[in-house]
């Protein structure tokens, strides 16, 4: 179905917008350099410059934080049209109707991420990476469970892979343990499996979904 199709399109956006976002804007830094293994995403969407974090403290400075956060929320946007409009080629059962609910958490994660900084309104930006670090992992494992889907029971094995790795990054990202690639880049270990798998999830809903008629 045609509708099936822009849901996947929009997921097979999310992933690229975000990552060319995160590398770019991270380019834009210049006192200091931006460093993927020291620096939070959200340290990108910071609006002012200065000393950052009294857990980790950094300096943070970033030029584009208007197009990170734009980028942000944009990525969240694709995100939720990626679950709704695919909502029914994921078929039916209780696993796969929460793994559609906890992606939606996920996806309003961004979202928020991108409409408060951490800087502009820490509360709503850590609850803002809640939902991307635990309940945007968490459905993808929940989404393993998912037998009676056609799309997802055929990638249980990838969906059980991807979200324990992004909980595994999440428990020592907010353990501060960084396993030599930086607490910073452990960060990217909790979030962007959620990104992969919903491309995963992309491509195997346009194959099960009928081409145009002739």
């Amino acid at each position: 179905m045609r509708i099936h199709r822009l849901g996947s399109y929009s997921w097979l956006l999310a992933a690229p917008l975000f990552l060319a976002a995160n590398v770019i804007s991270g380019l834009a830094w210049r006192h200091p350099p931006f460093s993927w293994a020291i620096h939070n995403i959200s340290d990108l969407g910071n609006v002012t410059c200065g000393r950052w974090d009294t857990t980790r403290p950094r300096e943070v400075c970033s030029p584009w934080h208007v197009a990170m956060n734009s980028a942000m929320i944009v990525t969240g946007v694709l995100l939720a049209l990626g679950v709704l409009l695919t909502w029914s080629a994921l078929g039916r059962g209780a696993a796969t109707t929460a793994t559609r609910l906890l992606a939606l958490a996920g996806a309003g994660g961004y979202l928020l991420a991108g409409a408060y900084p951490a800087d502009v309104n820490e509360n709503n930006h850590f609850l803002a990476a809640l939902l991307i670090f635990v309940l945007g992992n968490v459905g993808m494992i929940v989404a393993a469970l998912a037998r009676r889907s056609p799309v997802l029971g055929a990638m249980r094995e990838d969906s059980l892979a991807l979200g324990l790795t992004g909980l595994a990054g999440t428990v020592l990202f907010l353990a501060q343990v960084d396993l030599g690639i930086g607490v910073g880049g452990m960060e990217r270990v909790a979030v962007f499996p959620l990104l992969a798998w919903t491309v995963v999830v992309a491509v195997r809903v346009m194959r099960e979904a009928p081409g145009p008629r002739r």
